[in-house]
């Protein structure tokens, strides 16, 4: 059976590639100009990676003051840094062992202060309740008890420990020589949905995406550790 063309063959096809690829190479299309001005700049990927970083800190302290729409706009804005650093690597030919090394590593950065923001306004609110007990009795009157907002600052803290080993089983698998690229809820799908939960403000919409965050998370490094087991010891391969 021959293979399927890859995205950089000639035989490829917009239509052979699978949803998420389509959707990577129009991103790509669109930021093309934007790529190419940034080049002629002389800005190099490295710069734009920690700009990300930069963007993702302002994003955290919104989220942390409240300010949950501004906080969605920082986190599309570092998701736009995160896809122009590659493309400027690509295009310039800067590519290095370094330069992928800073890339992850600063991502991980940017979702742990991220979600670190989420669930510090939480756990501030509840602070705030502790100290003003008219306004503990008027949010219990609307039935949402104090321990609510601990329970979502710790599903915010859950949501950043999966992210974190939906990257941790793939680096894991590539140090010991193995692909794992399986698994559908990556970096980008968080990303998106933590924006769209942020755009309707503090309110269930970000509570309830932080538990789905946190459940999809999970699931996708518990299916990367399946695939793992299955293509190494459940084939026989491990001794």
């Amino acid at each position: 059976m021959s293979p399927t063309p890859g995205p950089g063959t000639p035989f490829a096809t917009e239509d052979a590639l699978p949803f998420k690829e389509r959707l990577k190479h129009l991103a790509h299309s669109a930021l093309e100009p934007l790529t190419g001005f940034l080049a002629r700049l002389g800005v190099g990927p490295d710069g734009v990676t920690i700009m990300g970083l930069m963007v993702s800190l302002v994003a955290a302290l919104a989220f942390f003051e409240g300010y949950f729409r501004f906080g969605a706009v920082m986190v599309a804005l570092s998701g736009l840094c995160d896809i122009l650093d590659g493309e400027l690597a690509r295009r310039s030919g800067q590519h290095s062992r370094f330069g992928a090394f800073l890339d992850s590593t600063l991502d991980r950065l940017s979702d742990g202060i991220v979600l670190a923001g989420i669930s510090g306004f939480y756990l501030v609110h509840l602070t705030e309740l502790a100290s003003d007990p008219s306004q503990t009795v008027a949010e219990i009157t609307r039935g949402l008890e104090p321990r609510t907002w601990a329970v979502v600052s710790l599903t915010a803290v859950l949501a950043m420990l999966g992210s974190f080993m939906v990257s941790y089983t793939r680096a894991r698998a590539e140090g010991l020589g193995l692909e794992c690229r399986v698994g559908w809820f990556e970096r980008p799908e968080r990303m998106v949905l933590l924006m769209v939960a942020a755009a309707f403000g503090v309110g269930r919409v970000m509570s309830a995406a932080l538990i789905l965050l946190a459940l999809l998370s999970f699931a996708t490094a518990i299916q990367r550790v399946v695939y793992i087991w299955k293509n190494t010891r459940g084939a026989g391969l491990d001794s």
